[in-house]
Formats: C-alpha cells, structure tokens, sequence
C-alpha cells in the first residue's frame, strides 16, 4: 500500500534551520574562495579546501536536518551510518572539484560549465545517496521528471556558487549571495524530496537495518556544525577577510600602484644644494639685466 509521506513533520523548524545552515556553510565557503583569489600571499589550496569543505558541509547538514522532519506514518525510518557518512565524503569532495577548477583554470564560461555541472552532480548524488541510506518497511519510488528537475536545479546552483565566489568581491555582497545559494540549494532539496513517494510492504511485516533517525543523525550532525563553528572563527578572524570591501579587494596591480611611493620632487632628490637647471626661467637671468634693473631702482 502507499505509505503517507510527510516531509514537514515540525513544521517550519526543520527548513529553516536547514536553510540558515546551507546559507552559512555558503558564506563560508565564499569569503574563503575570495581569499585565496585575491591575495597574492594566500596559501591558495588550503584555502579553497576550508571554502570546499565549508560548502559540503553546509549542503550535507541542510539535507539530513531537512530529514529529520521526513516521516512516513506507516513505518519507521533509520539510517545507514556508513552510506550516511559516505554521502558527507561525495559532497565534499565533488564540491572541491569544482572549487579547485575555478580556483586554478579560471572563472571562463567553458570552466564554470565544467565545474558548474560535476558540482551539481555531486550535490545531486549526495542528496541521492543519502536518501539510499534510509532504512524503511517499504521500497521508495521517485518521479523521473520531477528527480531530472531537481538535478537541473542542482547544476544551476553549483554554477551560480562557483560564478558568485570567482566574480563577487564584497563582504556584503557575498552575504547576499550566500543567501540566494541557501535558496537554491534548499530548492533543490525539496524538489528531489518532491519525487518521493513510498510503497509500504506491511505495518507489522518486515525487517530493516540502522539506526533510528534520531540517534543517528543528530550526533552525526554536530561534527560537521561544529566545522563550520570553528570555520567562521578562522574568517572572522582573519584580518583581510574582516575588512571585506577593503583595500585587499582591490586587484592586484592596483594594490601595488598604490604601495608605490610617489616620485619626490626634484628639490627632494637634491637635497638643499639648489640646482639652477631646475629653476623656473624667470629666476634664470643674465648679471647685466640684472645690475640695469638694480640701477633703474
């Protein structure tokens, strides 16, 4: 029989709080691309692995907090710890690729594309995998076109991401941007979840393995929130990422005409000694002009 499929069992608590972790896993994850972009004296990959890391983490906690308010009335649902862990690892990691192709081959149309796309997919496959771990009494079937819609929103958002960390400079500015990711990618999870729907096998029939949601996903949950925790110490704390509009978000060359000294003035250069090549022409005058001129007086 079909099973009554309620992705909304605490209301409005769980897409919220799923939304302010993909938007601060997305701020994270931006500021700390825009810094190794922008400053010549960034240790570029450690960077773009904490923004990568902080991205991941982000999607994959607003994914399983998203779950925790799944329910289906007719059967209880647990998790694979191992596949749950594993989904972690894909975002992560697929996130990083892309980040690392921008970071090093450039933002061109051709690069975000590629980026945009392997980074969706994995987002996409995460979100999949980590549905694969739920544990239930019944068998999971998904729309096909609503399951490619929620791909293709997957792609948009990746590339949008990986537009707005190579293109958005702003402290400000990346806030905003963080918050359209968080859109985006609470979108995306919605609209997979959207392609769910559950064929029960019995109420009392059956077996399954895992652990409950509730025991697994919220210890599960805190090592990747108190990453991202320590990751906005390490921005706030850091001084170039503070000033955000600063003189560091300026490029390069024009950090450096700025830090070049003026030219000093030819009475600079020459100390005290005046030099009469240097002095305006009317200063220049012939000793027998000048006597007539003394003797006029």
């Amino acid at each position: 029989m079909e099973g009554t499929v309620d992705g909304f069992r605490y209301g409005v608590v769980t897409p919220v709080a799923a939304y302010l972790m993909a938007c601060l896993g997305g701020a994270l994850g931006l500021r700390c691309i825009v810094r190794s972009l922008l400053n010549d004296q960034s240790w570029k990959p450690g960077w773009l692995a904490l923004g990568a890391a902080s991205i991941g983490c982000g999607i994959w906690t607003m994914h399983f907090i998203a779950m925790i308010g799944f329910q289906v009335e007719e059967t209880r649902i647990r998790y694979d710890a191992g596949l749950t862990l594993l989904s972690l690892a894909v975002a992560v990691v697929v996130v990083g690729i892309g980040v690392f192709i921008v970071g090093y081959r450039g933002a061109s149309t051709t690069n975000l594309a590629l980026a945009g796309v392997v980074t969706g997919l994995g987002v996409a496959a995460m979100h999949y995998l980590g549905m694969y771990a739920m544990r239930l009494n019944g068998a999971i079937r998904y729309d096909a076109f609503t399951v490619a819609l929620s791909i293709l929103i997957a792609i948009v958002a990746a590339t949008a991401a990986l537009w707005a960390a190579v293109t958005i400079r702003g402290f400000l500015t990346s806030l905003g941007a963080s918050l359209v990711m968080g859109v985006a990618v609470s979108g995306m999870h919605y609209t997979a979840m959207a392609a769910v729907s559950v064929h029960v096998h019995g109420t009392t029939g059956g077996t399954w393995d895992g652990d409950s949601a509730s025991s697994l996903l919220l210890p599960m949950l805190l090592g990747p929130i108190i990453f991202l925790v320590l990751a906005g110490v390490v921005v706030m704390f850091d001084p170039l990422l503070v000033l955000g509009d600063g003189d560091w978000n300026r490029p390069t060359a024009q950090r450096r005409a700025a830090q070049t000294p003026a030219e000093e003035p030819p009475a600079t250069r020459h100390g005290s000694v005046f030099d009469p090549s240097a002095a305006p022409p009317r200063a220049r005058q012939h000793p027998y002009e000048a006597s007539q001129r003394t003797g006029e007086r």
